[in-house]
């Protein structure tokens, strides 16, 4: 069955003065939660096949911290400059383009995390329903799985099976 793991950036730092958006990076929390999260994943076997990660510094971060506890070596992924400044529908495209795999991991943004973690699920289980229902964190994760490719998911097609918080 496959998996779509939606992972929203760790808490990042405000821009100093003359510093791009793009250019924040994570605060020391920010860095804790990605590992207490990387821990988690690998706890309940969220192993990604392959990543796909927007090239925003803090997305960039986000990984790395994840990847240090999860991963024995380094994940194999995709840096698309698209999953900093886009919507849901342009994340929606990139899922659909990706090489065929299990599980898929996205780390990027909100709104646009917020938008596919709502939209694609038909149902969910109770826990991870009642954990997302008050908004998607920063390193929130949603796990939704799907009865067919990930080439050909829409809205409401899938099923959310976890929502996962760093707990430190």
């Amino acid at each position: 069955m496959p998996r779509l793991l939606l992972l929203r950036h760790a808490k990042a730092g405000w821009a100093a003065p003359g510093m791009a958006d793009f250019d924040r990076g994570l605060t020391q929390s920010g860095r804790a939660d990605t590992k207490a999260l990387g821990q988690r994943m690998r706890a309940a076997n969220l192993l990604p096949d392959l990543v796909l990660c927007s090239t925003a510094k803090r997305a960039v971060e986000t990984l790395d911290g994840v990847a240090l506890t999860l991963f024995q070596g380094s994940p194999k992924t995709r840096y698309l400059a698209e999953l900093y400044n886009s919507d849901a529908i342009d994340y929606l495209h990139a899922v659909r383009e990706a090489p065929s795999v299990e599980t898929l991991l996205v780390v990027g943004h909100n709104p646009m995390m917020e938008d596919l973690a709502f939209e694609l699920p038909a149902t969910g289980d109770d826990e991870a329903v009642k954990n997302a229902a008050s908004g998607f964190p920063t390193c929130g994760l949603a796990v939704i799985g799907f009865s067919s490719s990930l080439a050909n998911i829409r809205r409401k097609s899938g099923r959310l099976e976890a929502f996962l918080k760093p707990t430190r």
